[in-house]
């Protein structure tokens, strides 16, 4: 059994670095909002940042196709954790916030792990978190995508959206939710918290202190909880190290949630601002199983630990944000228990109550306090650094808040009740002395090593001198015993490295391993099952369980072993039980240092498969400097390397803890009194120690880091071995130094018993730095490696010995940095000292001095090499020292020997070399895998004398370019069977035969352009991506389908078989001609990645200067270090090959023959942009097109595109050049703004040159099909007969030779093309050739085809991440040939104009809404408003029908809408100003879509919306013969009906159905319209106009209503009659009878007075 486990290369922790992210959001459109005719817009939130769509009126399903960008730079855990929002709110203006229709949340993090890091064109389903009954609130459609530094973005083309209809399979979930999600609650129950750090250890508690008068606990907890852009807290426990909080925050979220992960934050109240003590964060995925035997999230109850800054308690805490989760913490905080559960909500019921706090009844019985023992035993310490090696230093080891010296000693008592969930109250034995005796006379324990001041090692670092006397710590804790899950966690890694190893073992065969894992998965169930009813198991434990079950089950029957293994390592334990050990190295009371030590790695337990890979065994740990200073180069440096041996366990289990320790010690004790129990040892001395001679072969290394501002490097390597070190030379300004030098370590003292050091020898360190003249050397990389052991009996020969050169990966903090070739031996000294030792050569080479080189058997065997370097000519070389580089050279350099170029005498004329090409030989070793690198560097000549150097590359493989013979096989292939090839000539005009069955759409020819070309191909790219290959179906019924793709079909057969299948063919073709169209190949990516780079004979190096960039992702800074370009080539081979020569072979070419010569040639280049995909161009852009190429500029500036972000450029330019000074053509975007300059949005460079000679002819893209007219017009100067008779004339080829019957003979191939094709038939059978040149034997390649390029805009500012892209083509035709036709016209197609026309003839059934105010009859105002999406503006409303009392209307009213249209895209398109400011209108393309609603006309209040229907004009449900077949399936079930397309149609009458949303969100019938719609063109409306309305010109006749034009007049007469007459009749009377009675008596009371007065006076 191994006694050391295999030490941790990277330094620097991964997590916690910020990083640039870039999240764009289209917001597309949303349909099916609840709500009567809303005005809606989106907002789009990621954390703090809001963005709005604009405001769209009086709308369901708004349409706004507007884009948002969020740029952060912050570590991939914020990010990540980061909650994106959508959601649409409803009539926001100035004065009020508007009411929220529903949102939309998930974690950026989901969006990340997507395929291509995106959802595209995916519906968002709105649910109202306050309103959990309501069901879903309506969708919006968006494109989210999330982008890091150097992340690609692929745009994926769509063609047609009639796929995307489908909401319901289109919804924005990440693969494997379903769909349908429910509401569900969680709830996490907090218990209590304890080991928070003690606060009252600073200056503050005195002086509180001093005041008050009492010392009191410092520290005011609380818990807050965030999750899903939710928050919660508990209450405030004042003053108060261990509280007990006991209460419950529930969240309602979904579920399954978008959000992963839930943050638990232990705060510290603080008037001034909360601080947080530790956060911890809960992935809800490791504590569920979406499976079919899966389990809702549950956790606990179980204690939680968080980790963050030191203990130890300052006013300004430096490590201050570990403490809120970022990065790795560096000291045990606290732990925290808590439980989670989540119950599925049913809607349905009614008792759904939405609170927040409940209290939670009784404290869960956790299981038992045990007693654990940590021991720990200090080996050796070196490597420290330089700059803390003159104070004394010791190290304390931690476990939680055990052996921690502020914390004192915490030990639960005893006496107490235990496990029935009281708080354990815990005494504090606050003493000064750490020797502390508890009960049985046993020490607590001894945390810390003694001080001991540091001996020089080197000039870098320094060394403990330990010797024979190792230091040890043990420290006592009590923790719930929680083993078991930690074991399990160990058994999982046990099985997954097992796997791993397995799968390395048996490439082959795939039976075996399965069995392998279920023996160890059966034997794991048998080991977790042991203690099953332990209590304190949790849910989860046993759903964990159960899941393991069914997993080995599953396993059996599963071969595919890497998910496998990733799925197993994956199941680590959530819970968390005993915290994780902390090792600190502290110099003069300060700590520097730290390394974390995770609990279950260094776990006993008997059974093997349960024990920790680290227990009881020696590590190599490389102790980092905490936080943030732990990232960069300060971070990478080794502050000290410690070799610790670490036992954790029960301390019932103590009695094997020094087992696994290198034999041959004693133990040291603390001298207690006699028949005291032992005590563990405070220190171990070694008897036994071995000595060994460690020689170390250092041969070379290569692709270094750049450490220097030239771009190279002066490395030395550091060799570290136990407590010694040695140096190799330094080799001057390399990056891949051969250093073949041997040194040798004398006198290496090693402790333990040599058998043990044969199999488990120390590890040996190697440091790469770069030499400085002035100042210290930089640290380059570091690689470790252990040395094949030789003891002294035994012999030293093979197989073991001498040892391979072994290549070493170099890291530099997480990046690769180079690699390293060495060798290392560990002989043994034996009895009879060194004279065993095989013996060591001395200096070979004189000038090297005393300096040994690496011994024979060692070194690679060498052989003689050949180099040919092939100079072509420098490219772009920036400025030297701000001086311009006028005559550069190349100097090539391989294993010592090296060719120069020609000097250039003058760059700026002409940077290409008048020598083409120079060789070297040289001795390289035989086995290419030790190939030394090849080093290119340009100097620049300046006076007298002196060189700069201007940049250099090396070049690390050669593998690439070593000449292997021709193959013998090439030149007969094939040439048995002939090879014939049916082209599908798609779309070739022929003459249609009489006879033919009429297609169902003829295509018309003049409508055709050069868009219609690039429809198709997109359309054929999206096909293809589906993999929809319906080949099958098109041979059966070529009427199916509307423009079938027939790939080619190719054929081979005996020459006397082909005719009949030929007519067969010929049939096919001539069905489906007259509806194809051309296509050509659009390429997703740049040319360049589909042929090579380009760089079939011809290569570009760049060339570096300046150091290397210190960043994670290097290759991202390494742009800003290019300086240029080299351009030529290498061939190599071995000297003594008998080279075949042709006749024609040039001696001065050597391998590189026919090549082009280099002189200047003048070129025309035309570049035909089509259109721009956004990326970053932060809400709308104004773009245009800028060209430059070599000194010509072109700036497109009055054509710029207003407000666009998918602007159509279909421009094209045209440029002169002369090869080679202008080789490189910059596209860039700008932004034109109308004050101040204009922005650069993006750019990207074409290197043309590269292009232009490259073999796959790159200079004019080759058709499918050849045209002399028309748009798809043959556009090269050379025929395609040229061209092949060229290219034949170049490969030394026979041929071509074209036969009768359109066939044609290429180097006894022969290829058959159609013959009925009227003109220039040999220019077909030609080109039929060039489409599959790479099928010719020896010369073919595949020709570049006519296609379509998209480019990555990127912006210097912003390195790495891309600002759009841009699509485009590249011809280059020489001057020196016949000129090239015009230029393509590929300018945007022009809308057309149209005018729909609308005739609302009636409605019926519509809702009634007024109630009569007398009569309680139920009556409509009918009127019908209709408008184009997009075009609220311009709405038309018919007049009104009063009082419809049966819900039927008769209206006879015109709509008339002119727009213009789009064919291909199937938009509208409409130029309006955005605002009033807006300096010129702005183009939007929206779907042609025609809205109609139905309302109730009221004279004082606003009128009532009723219903509404939308229409897609392109494919909407034909409309019903009569009102009783109109029914509302034809808007729910709008998939099934029958569809039409008003542009097919022209004119179609029907009856609609109008719906809208009852309370219950679902949708009802309202009403329903007699509707007839007429498009016309623009053209065909100018010739027979007609009024709007009822008007003239055609107008149509007034409808035949119920007479009601003294309706207003009549209807309160009626509604009188109605009321007295009929309702209230006896009321009448009663009333009319008490007027009469009170007149009477009024009369009386008013007469009665003045006839009294008569009467009295006798009158």
């Amino acid at each position: 059994m191994s006694r050391r486990s295999k030490p941790d290369i990277k330094m620097e922790p991964s997590s916690g670095r910020p990083v640039d992210y870039q999240v764009s959001v289209t917001v597309i459109e949303a349909r099916q909002l609840v709500g009567l005719n809303m005005d809606p817009m989106v907002c789009v939130e990621i954390g703090e940042d809001k963005k709005y769509t604009s405001m769209k009126e009086s709308t369901n399903c708004p349409y706004y196709n507007e884009y948002f960008v969020f740029d952060f730079h912050v570590p991939p855990d914020v990010m990540f954790d980061k909650i994106l929002k959508l959601s649409v709110i409803h009539s926001k203006n100035l004065l009020r916030s508007g009411t929220l229709v529903g949102t939309f949340k998930l974690d950026v993090g989901t969006i990340y792990s997507q395929p291509e890091h995106q959802f595209y064109h995916k519906w968002a389903l709105l649910s109202d978190p306050d309103d959990i009954t309501a069901g879903c609130k309506g969708y919006i459609k968006c494109d989210v995508a999330v982008v890091a530094k150097g992340d690609t973005i692929k745009t994926p083309h769509k063609a047609n959206e009639s796929d995307e209809d489908d909401i319901e399979g289109n919804l924005l979930i990440p693969e494997g939710v379903p769909a349908e999600r429910q509401w569900a609650r969680y709830y996490l129950k907090i218990y209590r918290a304890e080991g928070l750090p003690r606060m009252n250890t600073s200056i503050m508690a005195n002086v509180k202190k001093a005041f008050i008068g009492e010392n009191k606990d410092l520290i005011d907890p609380y818990v807050q909880v965030q999750f899903a852009g939710q928050k919660g807290k508990t209450s405030v426990q004042k003053s108060c190290y261990e509280p007990i909080w006991n209460e419950q925050i529930v969240f309602t979220e979904m579920f399954p949630p978008l959000c992963k992960r839930m943050k638990l934050q232990i705060r510290d109240s603080d008037k001034v601002n909360d601080v947080a003590l530790g956060t911890h964060f809960l992935d809800l995925r490791k504590i569920s199983n979406d499976g079919d035997k899966g389990f809702l999230p549950t956790l606990g109850p179980a204690w939680v630990n968080m980790y963050g800054s030191t203990r130890t308690y300052t006013l300004m805490d430096e490590y201050q944000e570990l403490n809120e989760g970022l990065g790795e913490g560096v000291s045990f905080r606290a732990r925290l228990l808590i439980s989670l559960g989540v119950e599925i909500l049913d809607t349905s019921s009614p008792d759904i109550s939405c609170s927040t706090e409940v209290q939670v009844e009784g404290v869960p019985n956790i299981s038992e306090v045990e007693e654990f023992f940590l021991f720990g035993a200090f080996l050796e310490a070196t490597m420290i650094d330089r700059k803390i090696g003159d104070k004394p230093i010791n190290f304390e080891v931690t476990i939680g808040y055990y052996g921690n010296e502020i914390d004192g000693v915490a030990k639960p008592k005893t006496k107490g009740k235990k496990g029935d969930g009281d708080e354990e109250e815990t005494e504090l034995i606050h003493n000064s002395s750490e020797e502390e005796a508890d009960d049985d006379g046993d020490l607590t324990s001894v945390a810390t090593t003694p001080p001991m001041k540091p001996v020089i090692t080197d000039r870098n670092y320094f060394h403990l001198p330990y010797f024979e006397r190792k230091p040890c710590i043990y420290i006592k804790s009590w923790w719930q015993d929680q083993r078991r899950r930690l074991y399990n966690a160990n058994i999982i890694d046990n099985i997954a490295d097992k796997l791993a190893s397995h799968i390395l073992k048996e490439r082959e065969s795939v039976k075996p391993e399965v069995t392998v894992g279920f023996d160890y998965f059966s034997q794991f169930l048998s080991l977790a099952n042991k203690d099953q009813n332990q209590s304190g198991r949790t849910k989860l434990d046993r759903e964990r369980l159960k899941l393991c079950l069914s997993e080995n089950h599953n396993f059996n029957n599963n071969s595919v072993c890497h998910d496998y293994i990733k799925q197993i390592r994956y199941l680590n334990d959530p819970q968390h039980s005993v915290p994780d050990v902390f090792i600190w190295m502290i110099s003069n009371g300060k700590r520097i240092a730290y390394a974390r030590v995770p609990s279950k790695d260094i776990l006993f337990s008997g059974t093997d498969e349960e024990r920790g890979k680290d227990c009881g065994k020696v590590k190599t740990i490389f102790l980092r400097i905490p936080g943030k200073k732990g990232f960069g180069p300060a971070g990478w440096t080794v502050q000290s390397k410690i070799e610790i041996y670490l036992w954790l366990g029960l301390n019932k289990q103590r009695k094997d803890y020094l087992n696994g320790l290198p034999n041959g010690f004693e133990e040291n004790r603390l001298s207690k009194g006699p028949g005291l129990p032992t005590t563990p040892p405070i220190s171990l001395t070694y008897m036994m120690k071995q000595i060994f001679q460690l020689r170390v072969h250092m041969y070379q290394a290569r692709s270094l880091f750049a450490a220097d501002s030239t771009g190279l490097s002066d490395p030395f390597a550091r060799v570290f071995f136990s407590t010694q070190s040695q140096v190799t030379e330094v080799s001057t300004e390399t990056l891949c130094p051969t250093w073949d030098q041997l040194l040798v370590f004398e006198n290496v003292e090693l402790f333990g018993e040599a058998s043990e050091l044969r199999d488990d020898p120390p590890i040996i360190v190697i440091e790469i730095y770069d030499q400085d003249t002035v100042g210290k050397a930089d640290f380059m990389g570091r690689t470790f490696a252990k040395p094949v052991v030789k003891m002294a009996d035994e012999h030293y020969g093979p197989p073991r010995f001498p040892p391979q050169l072994e290549y070493y990966q170099i890291y530099r903090g997480n990046c690769t940095a180079g690699e390293m070739l060495a060798a290392f031996e560990l002989l043994q000294i034996g009895p009879n000292g060194k004279a065993d030792l095989p013996p060591i050569d001395g200096p070979t080479d004189m000038d090297r001095g005393p300096i040994l080189p690496v011994p024979l058997g060692i070194r690679p065997v060498l052989s003689k090499y050949r180099i040919e370097v092939l100079f072509w000519g420098l490219r772009d070389l920036k400025r030297v020292n701000l001086a311009q580089v006028d005559r550069p050279r190349v100097d090539i350099e391989c294993a010592g020997k090296g060719v120069q170029s020609a000097l250039i005498p003058n760059y700026k004329k002409n940077p290409n070399f008048s020598t083409l090409v120079k060789w070297f030989e040289v001795d390289l070793p035989e086995n290419e895998l030790l190939h030394p690198p090849l080093n290119i560097r340009v100097v620049d000549c300046r006076a007298f004398g002196r060189y700069t150097l201007v940049g250099s590359i090396a070049v690390t493989s050669l593998r690439k370019f070593i000449y292997r013979g021709a193959d013998k096989q090439a030149n007969n292939f094939s040439s048995t069977g002939m090879n014939l090839h049916l082209e599908d000539g798609k779309g070739k005009k022929k003459k249609r035969k009489k006879g033919d069955e009429p297609e169902e759409e003829e295509l018309d020819e003049s409508m055709l352009d050069w868009w219609s070309k690039y429809f198709a191909s997109i359309e054929t790219l999206t096909e293809r991506g589906k993999g929809k290959k319906e080949k099958k179906k098109l041979a059966a019924d070529p009427f199916e389908k509307k423009k079938p793709k027939l790939d080619e079909l190719k054929v081979s057969a005996e020459f006397t078989r082909h005719r009949r299948f030929y007519t067969c063919i010929c049939w096919l073709k001539n069905t489906f001609q007259s509806s194809c169209v051309f296509s050509n190949k659009v390429y997703a990516k740049e040319l360049e990645n589909e042929f090579d780079n380009f760089e079939d004979w011809l290569h570009s190096f760049n060339l570096f200067r300046g150091k290397g960039g210190d960043d994670d992702d290097q290759n991202v800074l390494d742009e800003d270090r290019i300086v240029g370009k080299f351009k030529g080539s290498l061939c190599m081979y071995k000297v003594s090959d008998d080279m075949a020569r042709d006749t024609s072979f040039d001696s001065n070419m050597g391998m590189f023959q026919n090549i082009p010569h280099n002189d200047p040639i003048n070129v025309l280049v035309r570049i035909y942009a089509t259109d721009l995909h956004p990326a970053d161009i932060n809400g709308k852009a104004d773009p245009y097109i800028a060209i430059k190429l070599g000194k010509t500029e072109i700036k497109d500036k009055e054509n710029y595109i207003s407000k666009q972000l998918n602007p159509l450029f279909g421009k094209s330019f045209d440029v002169e050049a002369t090869f080679p000074m202008d080789s490189t053509l910059t596209v860039s975007i700008y932004d034109w703004d109308l004050v101040g300059t204009d922005d650069l949005i993006g750019e990207t460079k074409l290197d043309l040159e590269n292009r232009f000679y490259s073999k796959h002819r790159a200079t004019c893209g080759i058709t499918r099909a050849y045209a002399i007219h028309g748009y798809n017009v043959w556009r090269d100067p050379m025929k395609p007969t040229q061209i092949l008779a060229k290219l034949c004339k170049d490969g030394k080829l026979d041929g071509p030779h074209y036969g009768p019957g359109g066939r044609v003979k290429v180097e006894n191939r022969v290829f058959m093309a159609p013959t009925e094709i009227e003109d220039e038939n040999d220019e077909h059978l030609a080109l039929t050739v060039l489409n599959h040149w790479e099928e010719i034997p020896r010369v073919g390649c595949k020709l570049v085809p006519e296609h379509v390029e998209t480019r990555p805009l990127l912006h210097p500012d912003k390195p790495g991440i891309e600002q759009g892209r841009i699509e485009l083509w590249v011809d280059m035709f020489p001057k020196d040939m016949t000129a090239p036709g015009p230029a393509l016209d590929i300018s945007p197609r022009k809308p057309k104009k149209f005018e729909l026309r609308v005739i609302i003839w009636n409605t019926d059934e519509v809702v009634l809404e007024d109630d009569d105010i007398f009569t309680g009859e139920k009556s409509s105002d009918i009127f019908v408003r209709g408008w184009l999406k997009g075009q609220q503006e311009d709405k038309q409303d018919t007049d009104v029908h009063y009082h419809s009392i049966t819900g039927e209307g008769n209206f006879n009213w015109r709509f008339v809408y002119p727009f213009d249209y789009l064919m291909a895209e199937e938009k509208i398109v409409i130029s309006k100003k955005e605002s009033m400011f807006a300096w010129d209108e702005t183009e939007y393309k929206i779907p042609a879509r025609l809205n109609l609603q139905v309302w109730d006309a009221d004279h004082f209040s606003a009128d009532d919306f009723l219903g509404a229907i939308e229409l897609d004009l392109n494919r909407f449900p034909r409309g019903a013969k009569t009102s009783k077949q109109c029914t509302i399936e034809m808007v729910t079930n709008e998939a099934e009906m029958p569809t039409v397309s008003i542009f097919k149609q022209k004119r179609i009458k029907g009856w609609w159905p109008f719906v809208a949303r009852n309370e219950e969100d679902e949708f009802e019938l309202t009403g329903k319209v007699e509707a007839e719609l007429h498009l016309l063109t623009g053209e065909e409306a100018e010739k027979n106009p007609v009024g709007e309305g009822r008007n003239e010109p055609e107008p149509l006749e007034k409808p035949n209503r119920p007479d009601t034009s003294l309706l207003w007049f009549l209807t309160p007469f009626k509604a009188i009659k109605h009321l007295v007459c009929t309702q209230y009749k006896w009321l009448a009377i009663k009333i009319v009878t008490a007027l009469l009675v009170l007149a009477m008596l009024a009369l009386f009371l008013y007469s009665m007075p003045g006839y009294m007065v008569k009467k009295m006076l006798g009158a």
